[in-house]
C-alpha cells in the first residue's frame, strides 16, 4: 500500500527498511514481496514534484562539469525513474577484468554472480527478454578488435512506480510511505544501525526500527546518509581517508566524429528495432577486452545519431519540429527529462530558421511525428527516441565511455544543512585528461577498424590535433552517480562487502550505482535493478535461516 507518513503517529518496527523509492527501492520491495517477505519503503517526496527535491540541493564544486541537482535527482515516488531515459544494457565480463583504465579497482565479484538476476531486472525494468547480442546476417568485421553485435534494450515504462503502480497500491507485504525523510541514524556500539530518524513533512520525528536498513536512495543521498552516520562515528567506513565518498564516476559522452556508412545493410541494423523479444533495441559498436588491455582502452561504445538536431543547417522538417518541440515551455518537460533535454538543445533555440524547415518539409514533417507520437505513447512497445535515416548515410558517431575512477573525485559533507538540520553535500567531481585521450584513441581504432571493414569511414568534426580538446569540452555528468560508496572485498576496500552488506554496520545494506566499483559503458539502471533482485534474495533467505535456527532452538528448549 502507499500512504502519507503522516498517516501512522506512532514509531514504526518492520522487518526490512528500505530508504528511497526509485529503481532500486521499488524492485527491492516487489522482489521482498515476491519472497514473501514485507519491507516498509520509505520516500522523501511525495507522488509529484514538490519542495521536497530542494533537500537534495548541493554545493557544486565547478557546476559546468555536473549537472545541478534539480536535474541529476528526482525526490519523488519513484525516484530517478521518472528522469531515466530507459536505456537497458548490462554490465559487460571486461568491467570485472583487470584493464589499465580501471585504476587498480577490483570488484569483488565477477559477472557471473550478477548475470542470473538480470532476467528479472528486465522484468521489472519492462525491456523485454534479457538478449542483448544480435547478429546482422552476413555482416563480418575485418578482425575481433570491435563488434557491432551488442544491442541495447528500451524501457516500455521508465518510470517503476508507473510500471508497477498496481502492485504497489495492492501488496500486503508492502508498506510505501510518502512524505518521509531518514535525517539520521542512531548506531549501537557495534555498529548495528538501532533505529533510522525520520521527519514528516511537518518537521515531527520518528524513530523507525528494524532487524535490517537498506539504503536505495540514489548515489549521491546514499552516500549522502552514510557520511551522515560517519560523522558521528568517524571511525566507520574505513574513516576520514576509506573509500566513502571517493572515486566518484559517471560517464564521458557526447559526439565529435561524423559516421559515413558504405554498406546499407548497416544503415537498416543501426536503427531503432524491435527484435521480437519485447521492446525496441539499438546497436552499437563495442571495442573487445583484448584491444582494451592492449591498447589501455577504455570500455566505450558507440552508435550512430542524427544530424545535431539544434543546428537548422540540416535543413529536415522532421528535426527542426523535435527542436521546436523540445523548447516549448508546455511540452519540453513532457518530452525529456531536463538534463537530456539540455544536451539536445541547448539552453535556446533560435526559432525562426527551425520555423522555415518544417514549413518547407511539411508532408514529411507531418508523416514523421504521426508515426513518433503512436510510437512513443500509444504503442506497446516503447520506442526510446529517433532515428531519422537520411540516403547519404552519414550520421553523428555518438559514444558513451566509462569515466576512471580516481580517489580525489569525491563527494563531502558541505557546511550547510537542509532545512531538517541535514549537511548537505559538496560534490567535487573530477575528469581526468587521460581518459579523454582514451576517448580519442578508442575513436582512432574504430576508424581503423571499420576502414578495414568496408562498413564505415570516420570523419572528425574538427582538425585532429584537436580531438582530445573537444572530448575534454564536453566531460559533464551528474545523473549517474556511481563508485562512492564501492564494494570492496575488506573494509579497506570498500564500503560494503560482495552481499551490500556494510563492513562497519552488519545491519546496513546499500542498493545503488554508488557501489559498483567500475562505472562501464552501460548505463547503471539495469544493473542497479539486478543488485537490488540479488539483494533481495538473499535478505529472504538469511531470514529463512534465522526463521530455522529460532525454531531449533525453541524445540531444543
Amino acid at each position: 500500500m502507499i500512504r502519507d507518513f503522516a498517516a501512522t503517529l506512532d514509531d514504526l518496527r518492520c522487518e526490512t527498511c528500505i530508504i528511497g523509492s526509485g529503481p532500486a527501492g521499488i524492485a527491492l520491495a516487489l522482489e521482498l514481496s515476491a519472497q514473501g517477505r514485507p519491507s516498509l519503503v520509505l520516500e522523501s517526496g511525495g507522488e509529484r514534484a514538490s519542495s521536497a527535491q530542494d533537500l537534495s540541493a548541493a554545493e557544486i564544486v565547478d557546476p559546468s562539469v555536473h549537472d545541478d541537482m534539480s536535474i541529476a535527482v528526482a525526490r519523488r515516488l519513484g525516484g530517478a525513474s521518472n528522469l531515466w531515459g530507459g536505456r537497458c544494457m548490462p554490465l559487460d565480463p571486461c568491467d570485472f577484468e583487470p584493464r589499465p583504465f580501471a585504476r587498480g579497482a577490483r570488484w569483488p565479484i565477477g559477472l557471473d554472480d550478477i548475470a542470473p538476476y538480470y532476467e528479472a531486472a528486465c522484468r521489472y525494468a519492462t525491456c523485454g527478454e534479457p538478449m542483448f547480442e544480435a547478429t546482422i546476417p552476413g555482416a563480418h568485421g575485418a578482425d575481433d578488435d570491435f563488434s557491432f553485435e551488442s544491442i541495447e534494450r528500451a524501457s516500455n515504462v521508465p518510470k517503476m512506480h508507473k510500471a508497477h503502480a498496481r502492485e504497489l497500491a495492492a501488496s500486503r507485504q508492502i508498506d510505501l510511505r510518502l512524505g518521509a525523510t531518514v535525517v539520521d541514524f542512531e548506531i549501537a556500539e557495534n555498529g548495528a544501525i538501532e533505529a533510522a530518524v525520520v521527519a514528516g513533512v511537518a518537521g515531527a520525528r520518528r524513530r523507525i526500527v528494524a532487524d535490517r536498513f537498506v539504503i536505495a536512495a540514489g548515489g549521491l543521498e546514499s552516500t549522502r546518509l552514510l557520511l551522515i552516520a560517519q560523522r558521528k562515528r568517524p571511525e566507520m567506513f574505513g574513516g576520514a581517508d576509506g573509500p566513502l565518498g571517493r572515486y566518484y564516476m559517471g560517464h564521458i559522452i557526447g559526439e565529435i566524429a561524423d559516421i559515413f556508412f558504405r554498406d546499407d545493410r548497416f544503415d537498416d541494423a543501426f536503427d531503432l528495432l524491435r527484435d521480437g523479444h519485447g521492446s525496441y533495441t539499438r546497436r552499437r559498436f563495442t571495442p573487445s577486452l583484448a584491444l582494451q588491455q592492449a591498447d589501455g582502452l577504455p570500455n566505450i561504445c558507440f552508435w550512430p545519431i542524427v544530424p545535431p538536431i539544434a543546428d537548422p543547417r540540416h535543413r529536415s522538417g522532421a528535426l527542426s519540429a523535435v527542436a521546436l518541440a523540445l523548447s516549448t515551455p508546455v511540452l519540453k518537460n513532457f518530452l525529456l527529462p531536463e538534463a537530456i533535454r539540455i544536451r539536445h538543445v541547448g539552453p535556446h533555440v533560435d526559432w525562426l530558421p527551425h520555423l522555415r524547415n518544417v514549413m518547407s518539409d511539411a508532408p514529411r514533417m507531418a508523416a514523421f511525428l504521426l508515426r513518433f507520437v503512436y510510437c512513443r505513447y500509444l504503442a506497446a512497445e516503447r520506442i526510446p527516441g529517433y532515428f531519422i535515416r537520411n540516403r547519404s548515410m552519414r550520421y553523428g558517431l555518438s559514444y558513451h565511455c566509462e569515466q576512471s575512477p580516481r580517489a580525489e573525485s569525491r563527494v563531502t559533507l558541505a557546511d550547510t544543512t537542509d532545512r531538517f538540520g541535514a549537511p548537505r553535500l559538496r560534490i567535487d567531481l573530477r575528469f581526468s585528461r587521460e581518459d579523454a585521450e582514451g576517448v580519442v584513441r578508442a575513436h582512432e581504432r574504430l576508424a581503423d577498424w571499420l576502414q578495414r571493414s568496408d562498413i564505415a569511414e570516420v570523419h572528425y568534426r574538427q582538425p585532429e590535433a584537436e580531438n582530445v580538446d573537444a572530448v575534454v569540452a564536453r566531460m559533464s555528468h551528474g545523473t549517474h552517480q556511481i563508485g562512492t560508496a564501492r564494494m570492496g572485498a575488506t573494509r579497506s576496500e570498500g564500503v560494503v562487502d560482495r552481499d551490500l552488506r556494510c563492513f562497519d554496520a552488519p545491519n546496513l545494506f546499500v542498493a545503488s550505482s554508488a557501489v559498483f566499483c567500475t562505472s562501464s559503458q552501460a548505463n547503471p539502471t539495469l544493473s542497479i535493478v539486478a543488485f537490488a533482485v540479488r539483494l533481495a534474495r538473499y535478505i529472504a533467505s538469511e531470514n529463512a535461516r534465522e526463521t530455522n535456527v529460532r525454531s531449533e532452538i525453541a524445540h531444543a528448549t
